[in-house]
């Protein structure tokens, strides 16, 4: 594909100067560009390469000022950074634009399909599967029955969604994902073994989620386990029975969460964080990597780290004795020593 300065222009309501007829196939970094290529200026760490790049085409802010003549043609506009990113979803939906239903792929009795839809080789869609117009299924994909998708969802390969699902519109399931397991639920017994309890709900999840590879969402006792609009899910996560994230909030790879706790909206969760079940955590929360979440956490914005997290202030203060921890039992073994001497 290529694409002139004036049409990239028109795309992000970008000012041209130097040659509107520049031509680009691809994309750069700015410290490697090539001729034909792409590439941005945002951080000022980077205004150095913009004098010695190769790339034709520079997108830069309104506000950028050349100490010195640049060859590269430039394209001005209010945000650099998010004009970039608004031009690489536009190439990425080109290229990722499928269409037409293989032969190999199994559709079953009662499946309703929208318009101009992509269903890849070796997909199975289950009875009375809902697939909402231009959403794609990516080969080896398994929808059990009942599933219901939006429009313009894209579930990548090998993903495997159990029956009665519910995803909204413009969601986007990445490769290993899946959605609709069984919750752990198991009922000790007198002779210390275990009864299954049957996972009779499901999961539902809004409009404009995007869930990372390998994640796995278990569907609800009862009722659903619920990932609300704009949630962002990183890889390897797991999200346990009748759990509910709310809208907007990111959470990063290798996190778990355990059943039945509700998470509220714009929340950020860092890497590896754990948080045990049925608990209420606040909108706008903060929780740190690695950290261990063992009780509600009710203030609206509030930032915790540590395991049990608790308030970071509070965290940083302490980190400054747990470090110097060998220093001060030191000390208290020398005082004793010198309390206990005969006088």
């Amino acid at each position: 594909m290529e694409f002139t300065a004036s049409q990239i222009a028109a795309l992000i309501n970008g000012t041209i100067e130097g040659n509107r007829d520049d031509k680009i196939n691809d994309v750069s970094k700015i410290e490697e560009g090539k001729p034909g290529t792409l590439t941005f200026l945002a951080n000022p760490k980077y205004t150095q390469f913009i004098y010695e790049t190769k790339a034709s085409i520079v997108i830069v802010n309104e506000s950028f000022k050349p100490e010195k003549d640049i060859a590269a043609t430039l394209i001005r506009v209010k945000d650099a950074y998010t004009a970039f990113a608004t031009l690489l979803d536009y190439y990425n939906k080109i290229k990722l634009d499928k269409k037409g239903i293989s032969e190999k792929a199994h559709i079953s009795a009662g499946c309703l399909l929208g318009n101009e839809i992509y269903i890849g080789e070796f997909a199975f869609l289950g009875e009375g599967v809902n697939i909402g117009d231009h959403s794609k299924i990516y080969p080896q994909v398994y929808l059990g029955d009942h599933v219901m998708l939006g429009k313009n969802t894209t579930i990548y390969p090998g993903v495997k969604i159990y029956s009665d699902v519910v995803i909204g519109n413009n969601c986007i399931i990445h490769a290993g994902v899946i959605i609709g397991s069984d919750g752990f639920g198991f009922a000790p017994q007198a002779e210390n073994n275990y009864s299954k309890v049957a996972q009779i709900g499901n999961v539902v999840i809004e409009d404009d989620v995007e869930i990372g590879s390998n994640t796995t969402i278990d569907r609800a006792t009862l009722g659903s386990t619920i990932i609300k609009k704009g949630a962002k899910i990183d890889n390897l996560i797991q999200i346990a029975h009748n759990v509910e994230i709310g809208e907007n909030t990111v959470i990063a790879a290798q996190t778990g969460i355990s059943g039945s706790t509700r998470i509220g909206k714009n929340c950020m969760i860092g890497g590896q964080v754990g948080i045990i079940g049925h608990l209420t955590i606040a909108d706008e929360v903060k929780i740190a990597a690695q950290s261990g979440v063992g009780k509600n956490i009710i203030n609206k914005g509030e930032i915790v780290q540590g395991s049990p997290a608790f308030d970071i202030s509070s965290y940083r203060k302490s980190y400054i004795h747990f470090k110097n921890l060998h220093e001060i039992k030191t000390k208290l073994d020398n005082l004793e020593k010198e309390i206990n001497k005969p006088k």
